[in-house]
């Protein structure tokens, strides 16, 4: 794996204009940079007052900087940061100079690359970084502040030094060809690959949570035409995103808005109403609604209370559960015709999307359901993604073909080389891995400046 030597500068705040703006360089050229700009090389992690002059001179900015010397910096090499006002024309002259003056524009997540590289986190914490940095919701935002301090690397060291004792223990007796592991000593190494296989499982099983948390809980709102799922979504978003009408079949295509609900965030989709006599344009609609149900994590199942109770499609009814459904009693301002009873064990709020009455306890409802997809691993809140469960997957085949040859009586050293695969498959989750490619890949979906 190759070290970079060069020097790297790049904006690290967003483009446009702003109070301020923050251009950082890091490498083995920014202690001389530092001398050439401001005339000396401040003291580490002290912020400097000074004019900004360019090569030939000319005055661009008053600015503040901040020297860290390596090793105590993000990237872990010798870093400056120059705060500047946040005019695009200045950031650009800022670059400019520094890309006159030796630096090289920094590419795509090269920042966070380097304090992978220089042992500053591993992968999963600076895969946190981004995760970080685009958490919609509380509950994303603590997960990814525990993946930025080492939760998911504890866990992975943990379960890493596990396999390596196990596969130690294989080990010792590839060298003798006339004896195997004693029936007491695979019994146990038995026992320990079924825990550790497990704590695998469990580990693998938070991948859904964490793509709920990344991208928001999937909500579809759903019900009969006109029982008001248009005018819920209207006020769950908090402005007039759905039209309201009171002809039944408004809505003929779904809407989906991103909302918070308490500490989660909502993909919140109002759907065509589910008409058992549909006109051909309200049965498209319908179908719609049907592939939207198909994928939910949540409903909301909006009742409305003048109506008698309606009958749900056999495919709806048969994803709706106690753990995700709320039977949203709408139209509660008005006389009721529908029981409050309902033949499924569902929770139940009586709201008026109207007057937005009983609103607060829906949400309140929302968040209670929604914590019930955290799937936990140990005291931590550990929300792994794709790439992760990819490398658990591979980790949990390959303990799984282990077991089954040690089961099988089978030589030590076919059992030994599904261990090792499987250190290999946990090792790529916290970067021990020389794998140019895959780093490359990992961090092209970083931005610019970190």
């Amino acid at each position: 794996m190759s070290f970079p030597s060069d020097t790297i500068a790049a904006l690290a705040t967003p483009v446009g204009t702003s109070a301020i703006a923050m251009v950082r360089a890091s490498g083995a050229q920014v202690a001389t940079l530092a001398t050439e700009i401001f005339g000396a090389t401040p003291l580490p992690r002290t912020v400097r007052h000074a004019d900004y002059r360019d090569a030939r001179g000319q005055l661009v900015d008053d600015v503040l900087f901040t020297y860290f010397a390596a090793p105590n910096s993000f990237t872990g090499e010798d870093t400056l940061e120059i705060s500047c006002h946040g005019n695009p024309f200045i950031v650009q002259k800022i670059l400019e100079d520094l890309l006159a003056r030796g630096c090289r524009a920094a590419e795509a997540g090269e920042f966070s690359k380097r304090a992978f590289l220089n042992g500053r986190m591993d992968l999963s914490q600076a895969e946190a970084v981004m995760d970080l940095i685009h958490a919609r919701s509380e509950r994303a935002l603590a997960a990814a502040n525990l993946q930025l301090r080492g939760s998911l690397g504890r866990h992975m060291n943990s379960l890493i030094s596990q396999l390596i004792n196990i596969l130690a223990e294989v080990e010792a007796y590839i060298d003798f060809p006339d004896e195997d592991l004693p029936t007491a000593d695979r019994k146990a190494v038995l026992r320990d690959l079924d825990v550790l296989t497990t704590a695998t499982s469990r580990l693998l099983a938070t991948c859904h949570y964490g793509q709920l948390l990344r991208e928001g809980i999937k909500t579809v709102i759903l019900g009969e035409p006109n029982a008001g799922k248009s005018s819920l979504l209207n006020r769950l978003v908090g402005h007039e995103r759905a039209l309201v009408d009171p002809e039944p079949g408004t809505t003929r295509d779904y809407l989906e808005e991103l909302i918070l609900a308490g500490p989660h965030a909502l993909r919140l989709i109002d759907t065509a109403g589910l008409n058992l006599s549909p006109s051909p344009l309200e049965k498209r609609g319908i179908e719609k609604s049907l592939e939207q149900a198909a994928e939910a994590d949540l409903f909301l199942w909006v009742i409305d209370t003048t109506r008698p109770l309606p009958v749900l499609p056999p495919v709806v009814a048969a994803r709706l559960s106690a753990a995700n459904t709320i039977a949203v009693f709408n139209k509660c301002d008005l006389p009721a015709v529908s029981p409050d009873l309902l033949p499924y064990n569902f929770s139940s709020v009586k709201i008026s999307a109207l007057t937005g009455r009983g609103l607060e306890a829906l949400q309140a409802e929302i968040s209670r359901l929604a914590d019930g997809f955290k799937v936990g691993v140990g005291d931590e809140l550990i929300a792994i993604n794709v790439r992760h469960a990819h490398a658990l997957e591979q980790a949990k085949q390959s303990l799984e073909a282990a077991h089954q040859k040690l089961s099988l009586g089978i030589t030590s050293e076919l059992v030994a080389s599904d261990l090792r695969v499987s250190l290999d498959a946990l090792g790529q989750i916290s970067g021990k891995i020389d794998n140019e490619k895959i780093l490359d890949r990992l961090f092209s979906s970083f931005c610019i400046g970190k």
